[in-house]
């Protein structure tokens, strides 16, 4: 379940994605499957080539993919993985906001 996003930031996320960037994404989420995570990163692209070259950098699976038909492919970063990428990427906003540190 997913919450603590805007509809406007959302589609601010689908429009990157159809001009062709790597776009990120982060809200509160609950998953029984990582009790400790409350967060997940979208890092999506509508080009899947493009998506798994981003991801490859950091060290990211072609199959850990969520490919989805309406074009919204995206990995789902939670964790270290997910602090470290947003780093990298000056999403600093989204750490802070999210208390990620």
């Amino acid at each position: 379940m997913a919450f603590g996003i805007k509809r406007h930031e959302l589609v601010k996320w689908k429009k990157e994605i159809e001009a062709g960037k790597v776009a990120f994404l982060t809200h509160y989420w609950i998953d029984d499957r990582f009790d400790n995570m409350k967060t997940v990163t979208k890092a999506g692209a509508s080009n899947l080539n493009q998506l798994y070259k981003w991801g490859k950098k950091y060290g990211l699976k072609k199959e850990w993919i969520h490919v989805r038909e309406d074009g919204y492919s995206h990995y789902d970063l939670i964790g270290d993985i997910q602090l470290e990428i947003l780093k990298a990427e000056g999403m600093e906003d989204q750490i802070d906001r999210f208390n990620l540190k």
